[in-house]
Order: C-alpha cells, then structure tokens, then sequence
C-alpha cells in the first residue's frame, strides 16, 4: 500500500475531504462503510471469528464491522501511522498494526479491503495480493471493494481527490486475474453503488443490479481452497 500520497498530511480531515468529494451521492459519509459492511453480512456465508481490515485507515470501518460481527476479534493494518492513531484512539479495544507486508499471527476469517487497490502501485499489487492470500485461513474470504473505471463520475470523483492523487484504477479484470496468480477462488464478482440514499424508494434495486458494469463501485469475494 505504498504510494505518491502520504497519507499522515490527511489524517486530520480526511472525513471533510471525503464528505466534499462523494457528498452528491450522500451527505452522510457514513453511509459507505455501512453499505460495504452490510453487504459482506449478507454475502458471507458463515459469522467470521477473525477479521482484518486490511487498509483501515482512521478506522471509519471499525464501527459497522463490530456493529455486524460483534462476536469476531477485529484487527486493522495500514501503511500511515498518524491513521492508525486516530483508529487507536477512537478504538482502543481494537488492535491496530502497521503494514509492511507480512504477518506471523494467526489466519483470519474474514479480510475486509475497501478502496485501498487503486492506491497500492500496479507492480505491487500481486504481492499483496499474495500476502492476504497467506493470511486467510483455510476457507477464509477476502472482499475487495473497489472504484469502477468504466463510471465516468467515479473517475470525476477520483480526479478531484487530493488523496486520490497517486490512484490508478483497476478493471475487474485485473483484479480477478491478481486473485488467481494468487491461488484464491474467485467466488463472487458484483458492480455496487447504484442508487443514493436520498432516492431511498428504489434502493431495493440495488440487489438487481449487480451484473450492469455502471455502478460507483464493484466488488470481488476470493476464498482460500481448504
């Protein structure tokens, strides 16, 4: 997860830049982490005991992932220290660790990486890619959250990031193709981000959508065979 953007210089208001940047589709920037984590509760098909979020940030995730999975131990990583402060402070009983890409500690359940890829370099990506592969448990899952490159708004959106500024999007493509040199099985792949929350009396198609490559954003499950 290294890159262009040092993320520390955003700690402080990333919340306010992420409000200004998506705060057409939603005022409630929460909105987002709770979207992606509800989603994961309804697609995984058993209560994970570990979860990493892998690239969490200031930990704006946390939250939604102990609302959802309250009997699971969850632990974030991330390359900014500064972030990972703020998780600390705002989750002390959360366990939050530095990324440099290993990990001796046990295998997880569940890893949760939301909107972290486009900012990890392309020829970085397979290791990474790997290193999560490695941390599952056998039968464990990743999902993958990721910009999709074919929304026209989406790559407004990302242009006009100031922490988006390292970013280089990844086709689906590319992503299923990273979790087979990884040796995971693809088990689910789904466009997202449809309908804004203030247009709530459609939001029911959302479920319908997944196949239309016209969403926010799309997301991968991969499973560790075992």
């Amino acid at each position: 997860m290294s890159g262009k953007v040092d993320f520390d210089e955003h700690t402080e208001n990333y919340n306010k830049l992420l409000r200004e940047s998506v705060g057409f589709f939603s005022e409630n920037d929460a909105y987002f982490a709770r979207y992606k984590v509800e989603l994961v509760h309804k697609a995984i098909p058993a209560p994970p005991a570990r979860i990493l979020e892998y690239g969490c940030g200031i930990g704006r995730n946390i939250p939604f992932l102990k609302q959802y999975f309250p009997d699971a131990v969850i632990e974030g990583s991330d390359v900014s220290p500064a972030s990972l402060d703020m998780a600390r402070q705002e989750h002390p009983d959360n366990t939050f660790f530095l990324e440099d890409g290993s990990y001796e500690g046990e295998g997880y359940d569940l890893i949760f990486v939301a909107s972290v890829y486009h900012h990890i370099p392309p020829s970085e990506r397979q290791a990474a890619t790997n290193s999560l592969a490695k941390r599952l448990k056998p039968g464990g899952s990743v999902y993958v959250f990721e910009h999709n490159p074919y929304n026209p708004v989406t790559r407004r959106i990302v242009n006009n990031c100031i922490y988006d500024a390292d970013a280089v999007l990844l086709k689906p493509a590319e992503l299923k193709s990273l979790i087979r040199k990884a040796d995971l099985d693809l088990t689910a792949l789904a466009y997202c981000l449809f309908i804004p929350p203030k247009l709530s009396a459609l939001i029911w198609m959302e479920k319908h959508l997944g196949w239309l490559p016209l969403g926010g954003q799309y997301w991968v499950c991969a499973t560790r065979p075992g």
